[in-house]
């Protein structure tokens, strides 16, 4: 029988392509944390030591691999001097474009990690964790990529017209969003964060066709990994990966988030020995789950791609809905820990 292993070594195992005690999963919660403190969304996250206890009390209640420090995807475009507009059952949302026109890009300077109250806040939260946990569970920090980030600084449309139309400005945006990505990144990783997921949702063929991608974000990745001081996970944040697979591992990303829209066997196999995977549980469909449908939705991701490591069980997208019942992340928390067991069972 295999012995038991940390977190740690259950996560570091299966990204060296070798299989652990059993299939390592995420549960990637963030306002989650609001429901465990009895706190509206906007006062959970106003403070680090919310997140803190939230985060620590999620991995108690549910029994993953992970605490993730990722407060909400707005926190870059406040950041920014952008606007956060919460909800009362939701993530947190941008507000108004802080580029309201293309020429505001000459302008753009990128905030100074050590200067920005929000920032500091999640910084404050991975040190306490880290006091926490030690080297016993992975801390995930979180970035939006360059390339990505710019659909919150300035709106959709926009920003596909800037990529089509106005490439000198495009250059300027994606190289101030760059400095700011890479100082982000390894502030995070000196506060103690293990890995960074670098979400890049407009690299996903779905959105962008892959002859842009590779003159635009394929590059902005590659110049922007390359200067952050640890290992990264780039997450499509539910949109499909499988048709640009190999030009991630060109970006030197050791992991990527995979969409429901693709099917894990053929992205196991494209990925085997070069990329680990994360995936890929419907987290829209997870609310309205049996605890039988939670516990088959492992199973069957498990069968896919859980043979010979390379594989963390997480949900497709990157964030779990707040309306998922707690009854069906307990039933995914069992269905892991009585199926995903190597050597693994198929039945």
């Amino acid at each position: 029988m295999t012995t038991a292993m940390t977190s740690m070594q259950r996560v570091l195992t299966t990204l060296g392509h070798q299989e652990p005690d059993r299939v390592p999963f995420f549960l990637l919660l963030s306002i989650h944390g609001a429901k465990e403190l009895g706190l509206s969304i906007e006062d959970y996250f106003s403070k680090a030591e919310n997140i803190v206890q939230g985060q620590l009390r999620l991995r108690a209640k549910y029994n993953d691999d992970c605490l993730y420090t990722f407060f909400h995807a707005p926190l870059e475009v406040e950041a920014f001097g952008g606007e956060v507009i919460f909800s009362a059952d939701g993530p947190p949302n941008s507000g108004r474009p802080i580029i309201t026109t293309p020429t505001d890009i000459h302008d753009l300077t990128a905030p100074k990690v050590e200067k920005t109250r929000c920032l500091q806040k999640v910084l404050q939260a991975t040190r306490q964790l880290k006091a926490e946990v030690d080297d016993e569970v992975p801390i995930i920090g979180v970035v939006m990529s360059p390339f990505s980030l710019p659909v919150m600084q300035m709106g959709f449309a926009s920003y596909i017209d800037l990529q089509y139309e106005q490439p000198d400005l495009l250059e300027k945006l994606l190289q101030v969003n760059m400095q700011f990505c890479i100082d982000w990144a390894n502030a995070q990783l000196s506060a103690g964060a293990t890995a960074i997921c670098y979400f890049d949702p407009l690299a996903s063929p779905t959105i962008t066709p892959r002859e842009m991608y590779l003159k635009t974000g394929f590059m902005t990745a590659c110049q922007t990994l390359a200067k952050i001081n640890g290992p990264t996970a780039t997450h499509m944040a539910s949109g499909r990966c499988l048709a640009i697979v190999d030009d991630l591992v060109s970006t030197g990303t050791a992991a990527v988030g995979t969409s429901v829209l693709e099917d894990l066997t053929e992205v196991k196999s494209a990925c085997a020995g070069k990329l680990s995977i994360l995936g890929n549980l419907n987290g829209v469909e997870m609310q309205h789950w049996s605890e039988e449908q939670a516990e088959l939705a492992v199973k069957e991701a498990i069968s896919k791609a859980g043979k010979g490591g390379g594989f963390i069980l997480s949900d497709n997208h990157g964030e779990i809905p707040w309306q998922v019942p707690d009854n069906i992340l307990l039933a995914i928390s069992t269905a892991v820990h009585q199926w995903g067991r190597y050597p693994l069972r198929h039945s």
